[in-house]
C-alpha cells in the first residue's frame, strides 16, 4: 500500500514535517483549523537553536533554508538574568557560529515553511477525531468531512483533539503560572527603544513581587523581509515588517487579569526598571495577549497504530529555556526521517513510528522537565535562591542600564 500521511495542524512542526515528507516523495496533506494562513498571530519570535536549525536544514529545500537564515537575526549574543532594576545576576554568552542559535519571527518562518505546500494545505478543517478503518486511518473534521491515509500525525497544539485517542492519559497539567505577551516596535522617534547595552541580549528580570518576572528580547531581521522575499520567493505574502521587541510578563495564576491585558501588564510591571514600563506602554494593543502555561505528561502508551503526535500536542512545556518550538521542529525532522526511510525501503511504517516515539520521548520530556524546573525557580516566592539572584549577585556587577536612561537611549 502506498504511504500517505495526513497532518492535523499547520504550525511550525506540522509544516516542517510536511516539507520533509514531500522531499522524500511521500504524499502528504495538512489540515488547519484556522480559516486562512495568517488569521491570527501564532507567537512572535522564536530562538532557533542548533537542534532547530538542523531540523530546518534537513527538512527544507536549500533555497528556503537560506531564506530563513537571511531573514533571521544575527547569531550569537547574551542572555541575562537580572533583578527587577535590570542589574545583572548571571550573564550567559553565546558565540556567533554558523550553527549557533538566532532569532526568527514565527509568522515569517511559517510563511517560509508554506512555500511549495500551498495546494497541500486546507484551511477551516478542524480535526476532531481519528479512528481506524481497515488498513487505513480516518481523520474526521468538525465540518463533517474526513480524510483517509495510512498515517495520521496530530500537530494540533496544546489543545489537541486527537491526543486522547492517540496517547490517552497524556493531557498536560496546569502549571499555575500565566503570562502576558506583547510586541513593541523597536524604533521610536528614529532611535532604538532598547539601550545599546542590551542590543544582543535576552533579559529575564526577576521581580520583587512573589512569582513575578519580566522577559524581553529583540527581533532584528538580518535582511528586510519584504526585500528578501521579493528576491527568493516573489509574490509571496510577507507577514512581518519592522524590527520589534518581544516581551512577556510572568505572573501567578491568581494575578491573571480578566480585562485588557496591556493595561494589566502596565499595572503589574510597576516596580521594574522604567524601560519595562515604556515597553508595555508602547506595545501594539492587538498583539498583547494573556496565556497560561502547561506542563506535558509523558505518554504511557500509543494504542492507535499508524497515528502519532508532535510538538505541543504531546509535550507542552512552559516557555522557559527556548525549548518548545525547537523541540517541535526536531520532532518533525525525526519523524520525517523515520517515515522517509520506511518509504524508501518498504519497511514497516508502524516500526518507524514506534522508533520515533521512543526517541522523541527521551529528548522531549527532558526538555519539559528542564523548562518546568526553570519556571519553578524563577517564580519561587522566596528562599535562598531568590535572595541570591535578586539581592546578592546584582550587587557584584556594574549597573547595566541606568534608571535614568532616556526613552531613546
Amino acid at each position: 500500500m502506498e504511504l500517505t500521511v495526513t497532518i492535523a495542524g499547520a504550525g511550525l512542526g506540522g509544516l516542517c514535517l510536511a516539507q520533509r515528507l514531500l522531499r522524500a516523495g511521500i504524499d502528504v496533506r495538512v489540515y488547519e483549523a484556522d480559516p486562512e494562513p495568517f488569521a491570527r498571530r501564532q507567537g512572535y519570535r522564536i530562538t532557533v537553536d542548533a537542534d532547530g536549525l538542523a531540523a530546518l536544514r534537513d527538512s527544507l529545500p536549500a533555497e528556503l533554508y537560506r531564506l530563513a537564515l537571511a531573514t533571521g537575526g544575527e547569531p550569537g549574543g547574551y542572555f541575562r538574568i537580572t533583578d527587577a532594576r535590570l542589574r545583572d545576576a548571571i550573564k550567559l554568552t553565546f558565540p556567533a557560529t554558523p550553527d549557533g542559535g538566532r532569532q526568527m519571527d514565527r509568522q515569517l518562518l511559517r510563511s517560509i515553511l508554506l512555500i511549495g505546500l500551498d495546494e497541500r494545505v486546507q484551511y477551516g478543517k478542524r480535526a476532531v477525531a481519528v479512528e481506524p478503518d481497515g488498513a487505513e486511518l480516518v481523520l474526521r473534521f468538525a465540518d463533517g468531512g474526513s480524510a483517509r491515509s495510512t498515517v495520521v500525525v496530530g500537530a494540533d497544539g496544546i489543545g489537541s483533539a486527537l491526543r486522547s485517542r492517540i496517547a490517552p492519559g497524556a493531557d498536560p497539567a496546569d502549571s499555575g503560572v500565566s503570562g502576558i505577551y506583547g510586541r513593541t516596535p523597536l524604533v521610536r522617534g528614529g532611535r532604538d527603544v532598547i539601550p545599546d547595552a542590551l542590543r544582543k541580549s535576552g533579559v529575564l528580570a526577576i521581580g520583587d513581587e512573589p512569582g513575578r518576572a519580566f522577559f524581553l528580547t529583540t527581533m532584528r531581521f538580518g535582511q528586510p523581509p519584504v526585500a528578501a522575499f521579493a528576491s527568493a520567493a516573489p509574490g509571496r505574502f510577507v507577514p512581518a515588517g519592522d524590527d520589534y521587541v518581544m516581551w512577556g510578563l510572568v505572573l501567578r495564576r491568581g494575578e491573571a487579569p480578566t480585562g485588557d491585558p496591556r493595561a494589566a501588564a502596565a499595572r503589574l510591571a510597576t516596580g521594574f526598571h522604567p524601560l519595562v514600563g515604556r515597553l508595555v506602554e508602547g506595545a501594539d494593543d492587538d498583539a498583547t495577549i494573556l496565556t497560561s502555561f502547561a506542563v506535558g505528561s509523558r505518554p504511557a502508551r500509543w494504542p492507535l497504530a499508524g497515528a502519532t503526535l508532535i510538538g505541543d500536542a504531546v509535550h507542552a512545556m512552559p516557555p522557559f529555556g527556548a525549548h518548545g518550538g525547537n523541540t517541535a521542529l526536531r520532532d518533525a525532522a525525526l519523524l520525517g526521517a523515520k517515515l522517509a526511510a520506511a518509504h524508501a525501503s518498504g519497511g514497516p511504517v508502524a516500526g518507524a513510528i514506534a522508533a520515533y516515539q521512543d526517541e522523541m520521548a527521551r529528548y522531549a520530556f527532558d526538555a519539559v522537565d528542564r523548562s518546568a524546573r526553570m519556571m519553578r525557580r524563577i517564580t519561587a516566592t522566596g528562599g535562598f535562591q531568590k535572595w541570591l539572584m535578586t539581592r546578592v549577585l546584582p550587587r557584584l556587577h556594574r549597573v547595566t542600564v541606568a534608571d535614568t536612561v532616556s526613552e531613546t537611549a
